[in-house]
Order: structure tokens, then sequence, then C-alpha cells
């Protein structure tokens, strides 16, 4: 019993100190980095998270779910608008202060987030059509521009916090604004394919990669 209990421990700090690590580094740190900043041998982490890919996905599988119930919330705002622009300002700030969500968030349709993909992005969908309808979202812009906003948006954050907090958020603020239907606003183009975001995501997040077995 006590091996169980000692076992429980260490795969509750292994977590605790994976979520600080990949809020700091993203998914650029490593398992030894997480062993380290644990205070445990990479063995204890190999054998309680065999690769890179399930310690991050026992991290952020519950923080996705956070997002998905933030687009629930906003799609049920009185105003689509509103509905539409809190998701952006509040996922926004969410992602500034966790770089290893914002990796997660942008790589949820890789396999390991598939099922949080799977149900964000109907509802996002839902939410941006509703603001169409509505009038107050600009005709010629769809949901394929949205995970682009959002990598344009937290990798400033991800540069500046450090020595301008909050500098991001004029940034979000100026697209918010460029994203209301007004008269006069011209045609943006053809919107990306959703090839194109994924090819655009490849570059903006790390692959997350399996950890070396000895």
């Amino acid at each position: 019993m006590a091996l169980r209990r000692d076992a429980q421990r260490n795969r509750e700090r292994i977590l605790r100190a994976a979520h600080e690590v990949f809020a700091a580094r993203g998914f650029a740190a490593t398992l030894d980095d997480v062993a380290h900043h644990a205070g445990v041998g990479i063995g204890t982490v190999y054998r309680r998270f065999p690769t890179k890919e399930e310690l991050i996905e026992a991290v952020f599988t519950d923080r996705l779910e956070d997002l998905v119930t933030l687009a629930e919330e906003a799609l049920a705002a009185p105003s689509a608008w509103e509905g539409l622009t809190g998701f952006l300002r509040t996922s926004a700030r969410w992602h500034a202060a966790d770089r290893g969500l914002r990796d997660a968030a942008l790589s949820m349709d890789e396999q390991h987030f598939k099922k949080a993909g799977e149900q964000i992005v109907p509802l996002l969908e839902q939410i941006m059509e509703r603001a169409h309808a509505e009038g107050t979202l600009r005709a010629d812009a769809g949901f394929q521009d949205f995970p682009i906003i959002m990598a344009m948006v937290t990798e400033m954050a991800q540069h500046s916090e450090g020595c301008r907090p909050g500098l991001y958020e004029r940034y979000l603020e100026l697209m918010i604004d460029g994203l209301r239907a007004r008269p006069g606003n011209g045609s943006l183009g053809a919107a990306p394919t959703g090839t194109d975001i994924r090819a655009v995501m490849r570059e903006c997040v790390p692959p997350i990669k399996p950890a070396p077995r000895s």
C-alpha cells in the first residue's frame, strides 16, 4: 500500500511539474526538463508516462475541456458578437499565460487531442454563423480565420509578456475591430482552406515527439 501511495505522489508531482514546465516553455520542453523540475529521476517519469505525448495528454486534456466549456458559454451569450469576442479575449488570455495550452489548442487536429477538436470546432462554427446572421461579423470572415488570429496574437504574447505584459491585448483588439461588420468593408479575398490552416499550425507548434527509450 505504501508503494502505491508513493507512486501516486510521484505521479501528481510529475503532473504539477509538467504543467509548470509546459506553461513556460510549451511543447519544446522535454521529459528531462520535467523530471528535473519535479525533482525525480528520468526513469520515474518514463515509468509513469512512457512517451511525451502521454504526459502532454494527461496535462492538457482537462484544460482543452475548459475551452470547450468556454465555447458553449459563448454560444449561449445574449449577443452573438458578445459571445464571439468574449471567447476570443478569454482564450487569448489563457493562451498567453500558458504556452503549453496554446500549443495544445493549436494542435487539436492531432490524434491525442482529436476529441477536443471534434467538440470545439462545431461550437466555434456555430458562434460565427450566429454572428453572421446577427450582422455583426463581417461576411468574409470565417471559422478558418480563427486559428490564424489566435496563433498571431498568442505568438506576440509569448515574446512580449516578459518585458511588456498585456501588450498582446492591443493587437487582439485591433483584430476584433477588423472583424466587425460595417459599411465599406473591402473583400479579404479567398478564405484559407483547412489544408492551409494545418500547414500553418505545423509551423507554429513544435511537433510532439516520443521520448527516446533507453
